[in-house]
């Protein structure tokens, strides 16, 4: 296995157990880009690679899993809560589905004074018209915000892939 060497070394620096680790490393390259592709486009994309950029690549991953989609064939609108640093979590979901402001497949909707999220996020299926929506709450930011201060891009990216998704977003409709 390729990221053995790196899922011993998580697992000690974050004080998880291997399999906890590895099941990170596994969901992050559950597709055809490799940790280090998914850092450099978020640093691309957003000029850094944070908690919400790889929480977005986390949903994005999710959502097309849930729909049968592939990269292109969603489109998606993401609100920001009231006191939402920032859209982060957009880029994310970028970076991972495709989705483009310039092709129209990607909105981000004007924030909102709703205090109980952070993120909501509707993803559409362009094809056949199946929708997923996750909710990332409140009470997500300060777990997140914490992952960023001492950590590297790749552990903050298994930190995110490695806990649970409740802990996380919530889905609030699959349709």
């Amino acid at each position: 296995m390729r990221f053995k060497p790196f899922t011993s070394i998580l697992a000690l620096i974050l004080g998880i157990s291997t399999s906890v680790a590895s099941t990170a490393q596994n969901l992050a390259v559950n597709s055809d880009r490799t940790h280090d592709e998914w850092i450099a486009l978020g640093e691309a994309v957003h000029g850094g690679f944070g908690s919400h950029i790889a929480l977005g690549i986390r949903i994005g991953q999710d959502a097309l899993q849930r729909l049968d989609a592939k990269r292109r064939e969603v489109n998606v609108k993401v609100t920001e809560g009231k006191n939402s640093p920032c859209a982060c979590v957009a880029d994310g979901i970028m970076i991972a589905t495709s989705a483009s402001p310039g092709q129209k497949s990607l909105v981000v909707a004007p924030k909102t004074e709703d205090a109980t999220y952070m993120t909501m996020i509707e993803v559409t299926h362009k094809v056949n018209g199946a929708t997923v929506s996750y909710q990332v709450p409140a009470s997500s930011m300060e777990p997140l915000a914490r992952m960023n201060p001492g950590t590297s891009p790749r552990q903050r990216l298994a930190m995110v892939f490695g806990m649970p998704a409740g802990q996380l977003f919530e889905l609030t409709g699959a349709r």
